[in-house]
């Protein structure tokens, strides 16, 4: 028997057309058509009935666009500041909350009401996010936090974030992590910018002084937060590494391409346009087998919850979206060489307007992208332990109590 619905591809495309005739994209906001596709079951069809899907597999979820995209000029995406969120928050709301939470958080989380951030790392816990030292102390029907964190993308625009505490440091660091669910806007929380080579402050730091979070608003139980970040943090290498074109040729690498077409080819010598056109080659294939590879993760994930093998499609992102802008840049000349929106110090608002705008922009941006949400170094670690069986690294302190782990 199926582990999945029996409702056919025939069914899903009717029911995507009855939530057109209901409200169609063409008239309405992002927002109000977001929350009606939830309601309707049709925001991730893999998830249950009642709770924003339909129990079908996540392949049905290319049914879903399609269809959309026969009837409508406008497809909303997802908002770029609820990445996220629907790419992490609801995977790990869905497996770990309780019902009343589910119904409290996830229809705002999908329609971007509501922004969601993620709090693990910090200054002296980066890529060992078990080593982690802000601290939850349980007070009656509350759990008090104080600590920082850092990296932390939209916390300023953040209504909930999903934050990784220690609440026993008498047990070995893994064992002594719980996952609550805070509200940004508590008392204690301080949000400070992190500005970027790009100018803006897209990363914050955020300070945790005495700040209250009801019990209830822990996922799992105490001591089981681990196991929540890693569902957590599966799921963040999928959303970054699948964040791309769903389409053959779009996306990014579509820029790429309209910067080649826009040049002058008599600013290189013949030879360095072959070289050039060898490498829009060689790039515009990798993109390509990029967008296949996430195409095959998310139609693997049960649930929204990927393995380890979702750190390929992240690996591959960070490191071939460094080279294409690189190619991007090369590309442009002399024309390359000025960042003209400067580096005045700004919080992100939106994306730079052209595509010599756009180019030199991610030109910098994706700088980070081998460091953000592992960095490439951690996801060969991953990939060779839990995809290819290799050796794991020595580890010290896998049955020492945190407390007494030699710390600078």
């Amino acid at each position: 028997m199926s582990e999945f619905s029996s409702i056919d591809e025939s069914e899903l495309r009717a029911r995507v057309r009855t939530l057109l005739d209901e409200v169609h994209p063409e008239k309405v906001d992002s927002q109000t058509f977001r929350a009606k596709q939830y309601e309707h079951g049709l925001a991730l069809v893999q998830f249950p009935e009642g709770f924003g899907g339909l129990g079908l597999s996540p392949k049905m979820n290319y049914v879903v666009r399609d269809e959309i995209l026969q009837h409508s000029k406008i497809f909303y995406d997802n908002p770029p500041a609820s990445i996220i969120g629907i790419g992490m928050g609801m995977p790990v709301v869905l497996t770990y909350a309780s019902d009343d939470q589910k119904r409290r958080w996830l229809p705002k989380i999908w329609s971007g009401e509501e922004i969601w951030c993620q709090m693990f790392s910090e200054p002296s816990a980066g890529s060992d996010v078990a080593g982690l030292s802000t601290r939850a102390v349980q007070d009656g029907q509350e759990w008090v936090v104080n600590g920082q964190k850092v990296w932390t993308t939209v916390a300023h625009l953040s209504k909930w974030g999903m934050l990784v505490a220690r609440t026993n440091p008498d047990v070995p660091k893994h064992d002594g992590l719980s996952y609550f669910v805070v509200d940004m806007e508590s008392p204690g929380v301080e949000v400070r910018p992190l500005y970027q080579i790009t100018g803006e402050a897209e990363f914050n730091e955020v300070f945790f002084n005495d700040v209250r979070i009801p019990a209830e608003n822990m996922l799992g139980k105490e001591g089981q937060g681990w196991r929540a970040a890693i569902t957590t943090l599966m799921n963040e290498r999928v959303a970054i590494g699948g964040a791309g074109s769903k389409k053959k040729g779009g996306g990014a690498i579509s820029k790429l391409v309209d910067l080649w077409k826009e040049r002058d080819p008599a600013s290189a010598s013949p030879a360095q346009n072959a070289i050039l056109r060898d490498r829009m080659t060689h790039t515009w294939i990798e993109q390509e087998l990029l967008r296949l590879t996430n195409a095959r993760a998310a139609a693997a994930a049960k649930s929204g919850n990927p393995g380890p093998e979702g750190s390929v499609g992240k690996l591959f992102q960070a490191e071939s979206a460094k080279r294409m802008w690189e190619l991007a840049i090369d590309v442009l000349g002399n024309k390359g060489l000025a960042f003209e929106e400067g580096y005045e110090l700004r919080q992100v608002a939106g994306m730079s307007e052209g595509t010599e705008a756009f180019a030199k922009y991610q030109f910098l941006r994706s700088r980070a992208n081998s460091i953000e949400g592992g960095t490439s170094e951690i996801m060969k670690n991953i990939l060779g332990e839990r995809v290819l069986g290799l050796p794991g690294e020595p580890r010290v302190d896998k049955d020492v109590a945190w407390k007494d782990v030699p710390r600078s």
